[in-house]
């Protein structure tokens, strides 16, 4: 069968197909960016573990260790099965940090302090980014994507994208904190802990969700990547044809 024997719908995907697999690959990039299932589970672990331990006995030393070692184990699962570890590596971060804080002013509660500093700056870093026309998840995204930064100045339909993404993350982290740090004050430090655990996974989930929803109907993204190779490619034939021409001018 030649290719014009062939059925338009072989050759010719439907718009409807591109778009599906437009988000597929939007759902996968994403997965694959903030560590899905496995990443969720190592943020939430070491907090969850914390808190359970300090509701059961209120002894911030075990509390501590028991948050600490299962980070440790955590990275070690990883680097033993050779994956990446760089989700572990910022959970084992931020609980040392903690970890430190509580040790060295007593109070339990401040073992979630630098995590919700963080979460601050990092609501701040999304809003000012977005604001300042080059959105934070763009830069978090686009090397996923095989685009780098193509689109901020070749995809506008990308770049407005990551903008609604990036205001949209800045303002759930920064509603999240605002019920927070009231209640880094009032609450405490068990009733915190477990306020704190409950929130760690919705509002991440809700960022992704928002995030999946605009990139999957703005433009694919331009694989810059396979542009480079082309033109590598392209080069090298370049010069192979020189060649070729200039041994046929010796004979």
């Amino acid at each position: 069968m030649t290719s014009l024997d062939k059925p338009t719908s072989d050759t010719d995907r439907t718009t409807d197909q591109q778009e599906a697999d437009s988000r597929a690959v939007t759902e996968a990039a994403l997965f694959e960016a903030f560590g899905g299932v496995r990443g969720m589970v190592e943020t939430v672990l070491p907090g969850l573990l914390f808190v359970t331990i300090f509701t059961i006995n209120k002894n911030l030393t075990y509390s501590a260790i028991a948050a600490l070692a299962v980070s440790l184990a955590l990275v070690a699962v990883r680097l033993i099965r050779k994956d990446t570890v760089k989700h572990a590596f910022s959970g084992v971060f931020g609980v040392a940090f903690g970890v430190v804080f509580a040790k060295m002013t007593g109070n339990a509660k401040d073992f979630y302090l630098p995590g919700m500093l963080y979460t601050l700056g990092l609501a701040l870093a999304y809003l000012v980014t977005a604001a300042a026309g080059l959105p934070l998840i763009g830069l978090i995204l686009g090397p996923v994507f095989k685009e780098n930064l193509s689109w901020r100045t070749r995809n506008p339909g990308r770049k407005k994208a990551y903008t609604k993404a990036s205001y949209a993350w800045g303002l759930i982290l920064l509603a999240k904190c605002a019920i927070l740090f009231p209640l880094y004050w009032w609450a405490d430090t068990t009733q915190f802990g477990w306020v704190l655990v409950a929130l760690k996974i919705p509002p991440f989930l809700l960022a992704v969700y928002l995030t999946w929803v605009f990139l999957a109907k703005a433009p694919p993204p331009i694989d810059v990547f396979a542009e480079m190779e082309a033109e590598e490619e392209a080069e090298k034939a370049r010069k192979e044809a020189a060649a070729e021409a200039a041994r046929g001018q010796e004979l």
